[in-house]
Parts: C-alpha cells; sequence; structure tokens
C-alpha cells in the first residue's frame, strides 16, 4: 500500500508565512548592529571585486540569527547558498557531493560545524586554502587518490560552541564573528515585522512585554507571538494588547523575569536537592529529565547572564537571587557553620 501525504493549502500558506519572517537583507535585519556594519562592508568589497568572500565562522546562542545571516550574505553577494549540517556530512563523499556542485562564488552553508568528523573536517582544510580535495578510492594495495577542483566559494559555518571547533579549523576563516543577545527595542522591531507577516495586530505595549521575556532570542520572540497570536485570537478579538500577552505567558508558565518552568525547576533542584551546589551537570539533567547538552545550551547561559547560576570549578552554583527567585531560605551545611 502506498502511503500519501496531503498538504492542505491552508498548512502551505502558513509554512509560506513562516519561511518570510527571516528578513532578506542586512536593512531589514534589527539589531547586531557591529556584525552587519562588518558584514555589508565586506559584501560589497568583495562584489565590486567580483570575488568570494572569505570564509565566514559565526557563532553564539541558538536562536540569534547565524542562518539568517548566512542567506542574507548569500542574497546580498548575488549568488546561490547550499546548505547543510555538520552531523549530516558523515564522509568525504558526502562533502565532495556538497562542493563539486558549487557554482564559482556560491556559499556553503554548514550548521553546527563544530560536529564535523576529524575525517571530514580534514578534508574541508584543502578545499577552503587551495581549492581542491584529494578523495581516496578503494583500500588497501590498490589504494589510490583523485583530486577533485573545487570553485572559488565561501563557506560560512555556523557553530553554538566556538571551544569544540578544533584550532586549525578556526584558523582558515577569514572572519570570526559572535552575536550577542538582542535588547528590548530592536526585539520589539522584530515582534512588529513578523505580527505584520503573520497577519496579527499587536499593540506596543504587547510587544514590548514578549521582547522582555523571550531570553534576548528572536527566534524565541517569533514563538512566543505565534502563541500570543492564537490567545488572542480565541481570547481577545484577535489584538495582542499588553495584558494579552502576559495572559498569554501566564498561561506558557512564562514569568515577569522571562524564566520558564524547566528554568525554575533547574533552580529548585539546585536549591533545594543540592543545597544551592556546587553540583555536576549530570545530577541536574537527571533530576529534571532533560539533556545534559539542552541544559547548557539553552538553559544554562540565560540563568547565568540573569545571575541565578554561577559555574565554578567544582559544579553549578546558585546565587542569592536564584533563593530570593524561589522564595525560599537558604539552609547551611555543616561546612558552612564553622
Amino acid at each position: 500500500m502506498t502511503e500519501r501525504f496531503i498538504t492542505s493549502t491552508l498548512n502551505r500558506r502558513d509554512a509560506v508565512k513562516e519561511a518570510s519572517l527571516r528578513p532578506p537583507s542586512f536593512s531589514e535585519f534589527p539589531g547586531q548592529e557591529r556584525v552587519k556594519e562588518q558584514l555589508e562592508l565586506f559584501v560589497q568589497a568583495a562584489k565590486a571585486r567580483d570575488e568570494a568572500l572569505d570564509h565566514i565562522l559565526l557563532s553564539g546562542p541558538p536562536g540569534l540569527g547565524k542562518t539568517t545571516l548566512a542567506y542574507i550574505i548569500a542574497n546580498e553577494r548575488g549568488t546561490n547558498l547550499k546548505s547543510s549540517s555538520g552531523p549530516a556530512i558523515e564522509k568525504p563523499g558526502d562533502l565532495a557531493g556538497l562542493l563539486t556542485s558549487l557554482e564559482p562564488g556560491d556559499v556553503l552553508f554548514i550548521d553546527e560545524i563544530h560536529r564535523l568528523s576529524t575525517t571530514v573536517e580534514e578534508y574541508l582544510y584543502s578545499a577552503m586554502e587551495d581549492f581542491f580535495i584529494d578523495i581516496m578510492l578503494e583500500q588497501g594495495a590498490g589504494a589510490r587518490s583523485v583530486r577533485l577542483s573545487v570553485p572559488r566559494f565561501t563557506l560560512i559555518g555556523a557553530t553554538t560552541r566556538q571551544g569544540m571547533i578544533s584550532a586549525p579549523l578556526r584558523a582558515r576563516f577569514g572572519l570570526n564573528i559572535r552575536l550577542d543577545y538582542y535588547d528590548t527595542p530592536h526585539l520589539c522591531a522584530i515582534l512588529t515585522r513578523s505580527a505584520d507577516i503573520l497577519g496579527v495586530e499587536i499593540e506596543p505595549a504587547g510587544a514590548e512585554v514578549i521582547a522582555s521575556r523571550c531570553r534576548g532570542t528572536p527566534r524565541i520572540a517569533n514563538n512566543l507571538l505565534r502563541r500570543a497570536r492564537d490567545y488572542a485570537q480565541i481570547k481577545a478579538d484577535s489584538v495582542i494588547t499588553g495584558k494579552v500577552a502576559e495572559a498569554a505567558l501566564a498561561m506558557l508558565q512564562i514569568d515577569t523575569d522571562g524564566l520558564d518552568e524547566m528554568d525554575l525547576r533547574i533552580l529548585d533542584v539546585i536549591c533545594s536537592n543540592f543545597r544551592g551546589g556546587p553540583v555536576g551537570l549530570k545530577n541536574i539533567a537527571v533530576s529534571v529529565g532533560e539533556e545534559e547538552e539542552a541544559i547548557e545550551d539553552v538553559y544554562e547561559p540565560f540563568l547565568i547572564q540573569r545571575g541565578y547560576l554561577t559555574r565554578t570549578s567544582k559544579g553549578r552554583v546558585a546565587t542569592p537571587k536564584a533563593w530570593q527567585k524561589l522564595g525560599i531560605e537558604k539552609t547551611l551545611d555543616a561546612g558552612e557553620l564553622f
């Protein structure tokens, strides 16, 4: 029996809207002013010389616009973009297929580039520097190497863990750019633009409420906007006011400081189960039922940035602000009494 997948007109229309939330140019990309200024200058210079851009490494927490910037760079340069991810490129043949399909000046975007295997990474060195790749055919006594020429291209790598990228690979990037969290005014601009694309009315007060609770991250801001849209559609005449946004976020268990249920569970485990720490990441992950990588990459950065948590050589430690947030009094262990 052949399976059939049917996509409704409504689903296709929503998919187009979701894709259009990505700004297509630097001028429509709010925030990251220093980064935009650098990239725009380099793109214009390369375009004037009709050359490929230097390889670019974009780093920073998830959801800040690394993928969007890669598409903008290719769009502004007037070239095509092919994308993949570190885990998807399993062997040198996969990399060779991507590289040989490029045209001169094209952009190859590799997300989570720190997860490339060592073997694939070593093949990438010659492609980035000398624009060729040597592929080994067969094994043993009959093994032979075939050199494949690669057109001059631009590699844009994105990573949430720059420290996990090997020094030889990092050194081959001409531009190393880190994205920072967004401030409230820029997030309000993003939300206003997204609301217009999604066809939902949002008041400035509603945008400010969402912007103040989205961890400084546009991806989270847009996700919260969609949920506020759903709430407003059913309970508030489809208008996201300040009160409607607060009610929608309260339903999602996101408090006035932007902490969600998992944030509070992490802090509660550290304070209640481990007396405020220090406690290892593995113990926290087991206690809250979450993956270690998710805690380290998604939750911890925000908690540390807001002063609820610190990292020490012995483990994670809750700050006095965390105890105050939970409304519980810190208990002293035997070592602190003397």
